[in-house]
């Protein structure tokens, strides 16, 4: 089994390019296929799933690469109950949103975790 790489992305997408760069980095390691990569967004870096991320901080980023993390077999995670989720409309790509406790399991399971 692949090790497995958790990006944790906390930043605000409206005013910072950081969360941007940080799915650009996941898709790429996620294409190389030798690590198991997961994206978990939380609290206003779930913005990074609206259905209009170019008016995001470098959102043509969000558009590109976060597709390309799933398309090569990882994974995409939303805190559940995060107050933004309900403005982001449809969403471009599938995630799963989960609580504190499920991300505590995660990172536990995780071989390297990498704060955004």
């Amino acid at each position: 089994m692949n090790p497995g790489v958790l990006f944790l992305i906390t930043t605000d997408p409206r005013t910072s390019p950081r969360p941007a760069e940080a799915v650009r980095i996941a898709a790429g390691l996620a294409a190389w296929r030798k690590l198991t990569v997961t994206v978990c967004l939380r609290e206003p870096a779930v913005l990074a799933l609206s259905e209009f991320p170019e008016e995001l901080t470098d959102g043509d980023n969000f558009s590109r690469y976060l597709p390309l993390v799933t398309e090569s077999g990882g994974r995409i995670c939303a805190q559940r109950n995060a107050p933004l989720l309900r403005v982001i409309g449809q969403a471009a790509v599938p995630y799963r949103e989960i609580n504190d406790e499920e991300l505590a399991t995660l990172v536990s399971e995780t071989d390297y975790l990498i704060r955004f």
